[in-house]
């Protein structure tokens, strides 16, 4: 598979309906602008709101958005204050009312993946958060978990590195798959929504 070209509209679909089928919301988005508008849609002012590290998120302009706008109750903004203690910083991080982010894979059979270094966002994700969203560039459905699965070490962990190295200067770092979340399906019905774009976006 060549993992940075979106798939058809037609597994496209097909990933939408099974993702369904497993519990969780799903939207369409046409473009990056649109799933943008998707997203804040979803969050009512006010709420706690934690946006993960995420290079999609940041093509969207949503961690500006949450983070800045003075709108929302940023996690993001207390974990970067020195004076939030560090116990703190663990539990805002894994149990926000609303998180988002985004996935490393879709299976086309209606799976999540996650890849993590540190496993710091798979708290939230799996869990501890009360409303997940993810927004998910169509480049990143693969057609089962295998394939997902290799997605992940073939060509997202070289390009996360090398994201890692230019953010934190530190130029011998490599990145891990030290822990793999794969969610199968959302027991709460509704709790996890997934906005699907239609083009590439992020990695």
């Amino acid at each position: 598979m060549d993992y940075a070209i979106p798939v058809k509209e037609e597994i496209l679909n097909a990933a939408q309906k099974a993702l369904e089928a497993n519990g969780f919301a799903v939207s369409i988005a046409e473009n990056a602008g649109e799933a943008k508008s998707k997203v804040l849609a979803l969050i009512p002012e006010g709420a706690e709101v934690f946006t993960m590290t995420s290079m999609t998120l940041e093509a969207l302009g949503i961690p500006k958005e949450i983070n800045e706008s003075g709108k929302y109750n940023s996690v993001r903004n207390k974990l970067n204050d020195p004076n939030t203690p560090a116990r703190e910083k663990k539990r805002l991080g894994a149990a926000p009312e609303w998180t988002i982010g985004s996935v490393n894979a879709v299976a086309a059979t209606g799976s999540l993946l996650n890849g993590s270094n540190t496993g710091s966002q798979l708290g939230a994700y799996a869990y501890g958060a009360d409303h997940v969203i993810f927004v998910v560039g169509a480049q990143k459905i693969a057609p089962s978990v295998d394939e997902a699965i290799k997605r992940i070490y073939d060509y997202v962990l070289p390009k996360e590195t090398l994201r890692a190295r230019a953010a934190y200067n530190l130029p011998e770092f490599n990145s891990f798959v030290s822990k793999l979340l794969i969610t199968n399906r959302e027991v709460i019905r509704g709790r996890t929504t997934i906005v699907l774009v239609k083009e590439a976006v992020g990695f």
